[in-house]
């Protein structure tokens, strides 16, 4: 379990990103006319939004008058709104969340946009995967469900944001781990239709950020099982 949790908390971090930004001695001119969009990765109610949405109204105190528009573009596992950021014109009227899939896709031939194409102003997110699955699994520590993989070889039905994508690396990191073999099911707009496929049981467990299915697992419809961090 070491070895993944290492890789992983490496991987598993995201950045708002601006194409251009300012100085301090402009801060209360900025920004000088109409809005300023920010677009996200990823569909509504999954982590990357949620995240975006928080920032958003924190920055909208700090520039009294401005007006921030969130813009969801899920499409391709977020490789459509991160390739829109990038060639969006550094006035500062852009802004955008800049996922860990970025480091993935040029390797994937989906894009060939780098971190380079952007300027980060911080990272809101470090989000560790998390083993969840239904609250009535068979199935209650890790032990248990590599036991119980093992013994249906291919047939746990493992969510994830699409193939590829860091979600399904966390699972595939987790087979060559233990030495099992899920059913990969992709959700490329994000982790909140993982929840809500797993929720109503159309998959079985998946390997992503717990944030997002904390009002599950409060309300007992869900159960975590581990999270690939160094301390709980």
């Amino acid at each position: 379990m070491k070895k993944i949790l290492v890789v992983l908390m490496a991987m598993l971090t995201m950045a708002v990103m601006l194409t251009g930004c300012g100085g301090d001695s402009k801060k209360a001119a900025y920004p000088a006319d109409g809005d300023i969009s920010v677009i996200i990765p990823k569909a509504p109610g999954g982590g990357t939004d949620i995240s975006a949405r928080g920032l958003i109204q924190f920055m909208e105190k700090e520039l009294k008058g401005s007006k921030f528009v969130p813009v969801n573009k899920p499409d391709g596992g977020g490789v459509t709104g991160m390739v829109e950021l990038a060639n969006a014109k550094p006035d500062g009227h852009t802004l955008g969340m800049v996922t860990v899939e970025l480091a993935m896709f040029p390797h994937q031939g989906k894009c060939k946009n780098t971190y380079k194409d952007y300027a980060a102003i911080c990272a809101p997110i470090a989000a560790p995967a998390a083993l969840i699955v239904p609250k009535d699994a068979p199935y209650n520590s890790v032990d248990e469900f590599v036991a119980f993989a093992k013994a249906n070889p291919g047939k746990v039905k493992m969510g994830n944001s699409g193939i590829g994508a860091i979600w399904h690396i966390a699972a595939l990191s987790f087979e060559e781990e233990f030495g099992v073999q899920f059913k990969h099911v992709p959700y490329p707009k994000g982790s909140a239709d993982i929840a809500a496929a797993l929720a109503g049981k159309h998959i079985d467990a998946t390997l992503a950020d717990p944030s997002v299915f904390k009002s599950q697992v409060d309300a007992g419809n869900l159960k975590i099982l581990a999270v690939m961090a160094y301390t709980r």
